[in-house]
């Protein structure tokens, strides 16, 4: 194995990581809402990262094949994500007609707990997480010759520190429009609607 081969992998892994997980989703909601709110970004931030390298990792060891093998375990992961998403979107809804603009008070709100607690489960309780990470970015990378799987794997983990530390921290750049609080009633009605959708695209798609 040379080190432009290592190289070559890793960049591979970067750029298809990225592809997937740049995209609009109820955990970058979360985590673009947090980074305006200036609340826990940090830990929010690194549980997302290190969530993804934790299931990252278990595609190019292999798991994936036993998450295709084992349906009924996606499925129950299916209803509990979409009970959650149900329940968030509601509350995003429900911020939504009585929204705050962001202030100084404001951006100390929200227990450590609860913000930890509710990024978990956005991420575990979401099949498509499953599916994007285990299933087709360890079938991917196991493409790769030898070693070079873990090369991709690594790139694959780098691409996540980076869009998540990004959107996290640069979301900041966003304060001076969510000055408004018409700005965050249309931020909140846009998760709130996004969460219902996913949940019904889990139950009936």
């Amino acid at each position: 194995m040379t080190s432009l081969a290592a190289a070559q992998s890793t960049l591979t892994g970067l750029g298809v990581g990225l592809s997937l997980i740049v995209a609009i989703g109820a955990q970058n909601a979360f985590v673009l809402r947090k980074g305006l709110q200036r609340t826990h970004v940090l830990p929010v931030v690194a549980v997302c990262a290190l969530s993804d390298a934790v299931l990252i990792t278990a595609g190019i060891a292999g798991i994936g094949v036993l998450v295709d093998r084992f349906p009924v375990a996606l499925g129950v992961v299916t209803v509990l994500g979409a009970l959650f998403l149900l329940v968030y979107g509601l509350m995003a809804l429900n911020r939504a007609r009585n929204p705050a603009a962001l202030t100084a008070e404001m951006t100390g709100g929200g227990s450590l707990i609860a913000a930890i607690a509710t990024c978990l489960a956005l991420t575990w309780l979401n099949p498509h997480v499953y599916l994007d990470t285990v299933v087709f970015l360890g079938s991917i990378g196991n493409r790769q010759p030898g070693e070079l799987r873990w090369w991709f794997a690594l790139g694959a983990v780098l691409g996540s520190v980076v869009w998540f530390v990004a959107l996290g921290y640069g979301s900041r750049l966003l304060s001076p429009l969510f000055a408004r609080p018409s700005a965050w009633r249309i931020l909140d009605l846009g998760i709130g609607v996004m969460m219902l959708t996913l949940a019904a695209l889990l139950v009936f798609g």
